[in-house]
């Protein structure tokens, strides 16, 4: 009965997983990192576990209401969208397929942290991070327009290469 239970588990956080992000529709919810774990609670209930790319995220709601959509269409009754905040989501959780993707999308992926745990952040100078690669040429002669673009986890930036405009998903 564990292994049903299991299996169901597993197809069930693959079909939840399979969703678009709401903001970034060219990544699914698992390759950005944000669903976390699939519950059966029953033969027609199921618990979901949704951790947000930053507390305040406006588009958790979406989130949410797409996979109680999308486990509906597979049978599911009864379905609970968990808001976790342990762990916190870090950029380190978009798997390798979605900084892929979002190179291919014209999006610079965030850039891989050194080490683990909290991002340090400083009022003073600051040690200066790799370069942000373009997603259009590869240059990493680029320079930061805005602290922000269309949404809070991205930043703006212009390839002084070959001058195009692109987003960067800062680190988080």
């Amino acid at each position: 009965m564990v292994t049903t239970t299991t299996a169901l588990e597993s197809a069930l956080l693959e079909i939840a997983g399979s969703v678009p992000d709401p903001e970034l529709p060219v990544l699914t919810l698992q390759e950005l990192g944000v669903l976390r774990a699939v519950h059966v609670r029953g033969a027609e209930s199921v618990e979901v576990e949704l951790t947000p790319t930053y507390t305040g995220c406006p588009a958790i709601e979406a989130m949410s209401l797409d996979i109680e959509r999308v486990l509906h269409a597979h049978g599911m009754r009864d379905v609970t969208v968990r808001t976790v905040l342990r762990p916190a989501w870090s950029t380190d959780d978009i798997t390798a397929e979605g900084r892929r993707k979002l190179r291919e999308f014209g999006i610079a992926p965030p850039r891989v942290r050194e080490a683990s745990g909290p991002v340090p952040v400083s009022l003073g100078p600051t040690r200066t991070l790799e370069p942000v690669p373009c997603p259009h040429c590869g240059s990493t002669d680029t320079e930061l327009l805005s602290r922000f673009s269309s949404t809070a986890c991205k930043a703006l930036r212009r390839c002084l290469a070959c001058r195009e405009p692109f987003d960067h998903f800062k680190e988080l």
